[in-house]
């Protein structure tokens, strides 16, 4: 019996409800896997509040780390017994085991743990190819982070920092200021009290920054504009606060000729060459110590609903982790 988190319509987190499954056999082209550990993920939140609509009834979760218990008729990379771990596309993960298709699965190396994968695989893959393949940041960039001390944000200032930019982080608190300054940024802006832009521009000599890492969404969209430097480009991979709509793509011209971009991860992580490209790299990066995933946070599974208010309130800093 399977214990499974499901919507039966979008709206805040009390929309959460869990119920009791009988899983059936996996199928050809699946694998049953016995959850160990969860990532928690804002795009959980855009799946229950309808941001990205869903088919209702709708399971949730994208992201987890288990053991592979059965495998469905021609599955050959994976057998019973190993460590195994997603993000996506298909959810479901808000549950003690599911059935998944063996192609979107990934092996989970020996040294690394399952919370720190289910930490880290989602985010950190996510920044492998923001940094590497989407803005192919270069030693030496002047570059902004906003929400520097999420879980994107630590591993995208780590990361940033191993390959040489100089990274400027926006916070809320100073907590937080010291989360990412732990991390290597090199100057924190604290957007509550301070105009980021013009912090931005002292901070560079008034020529902004290369590339702009937006994951907040609206409430940000301004400041990221005046922080770009000319021919700067600005990366928005994420809605924290709300997407970006209405935009005038000539503001684009004036504010610099800039470049912006939207990208999905599953877009960077659409072939199999791809795909193992992107999680060696990032097995690599985990291992020399040149990221490490902060976890701030463990829930239960069954208090996900409580998880999704503190991450919605930015009351929560580094990965989240649900425990089944």
């Amino acid at each position: 019996m399977a214990r499974i988190a499901r919507i039966e319509t979008t709206g805040g987190p009390e929309v959460i409800a869990f119920h009791d499954v009988d899983l059936p056999a996996p199928r050809a082209g699946e694998v049953r896997i016995r959850h160990t550990v969860l990532g928690l993920n804002f795009i959980d939140t855009y799946h229950r509040r309808g941001i990205y609509p869903v088919e209702l009834p709708a399971e949730l979760g994208v992201e987890g780390v288990g053991v592979v218990e059965a495998v469905g008729e021609g599955v050959t990379d994976f057998a019973p017994g190993q460590r195994v771990g997603y993000f996506g596309p298909e959810r479901g993960a808000y549950a003690s085991e599911r059935n998944i298709a063996a192609a979107s699965l990934f092996h989970i190396p020996d040294d690394i743990d399952d919370e720190t994968a289910a930490a880290a695989l989602l985010k950190g893959c996510t920044v492998e190819f923001l940094v590497e393949r989407c803005a192919k940041v270069q030693p030496g960039w002047p570059v902004l982070v906003h929400a520097a001390a999420g879980g994107v944000g630590l591993i995208l200032v780590q990361w940033l920092k191993a390959i040489g930019a100089t990274v400027i982080g926006t916070v809320s608190t100073e907590e937080k200021a010291a989360e990412a300054r732990a991390a290597g940024a090199d100057h924190i802006v604290f957007y509550q009290s301070e105009d980021t832009a013009r912090r931005v521009r002292e901070l560079t000599g008034d020529k902004g920054v290369r590339v702009v890492f937006d994951g907040v969404g609206m409430s940000t969209w301004e400041s990221s504009l005046d922080s770009c430097g000319i021919r700067g480009l600005i990366v928005n991979y994420g809605n924290a606060d709300a997407p970006v709509g209405g935009v005038n793509l000539g503001v684009l011209a004036m504010k610099g000729s800039l470049y912006n971009s939207r990208p999905m991860l599953y877009h960077y992580y659409a072939e199999p060459a791809e795909r193992a490209a992107g999680v060696a790299r990032l097995w690599e990066m985990l291992r020399t110590g040149k990221v490490k995933v902060t976890i701030g946070q463990r829930y239960a599974l069954e208090d996900v609903a409580q998880a999704h208010i503190d991450l919605e309130g930015r009351k929560t800093t580094g990965s989240t982790v649900l425990l089944p």
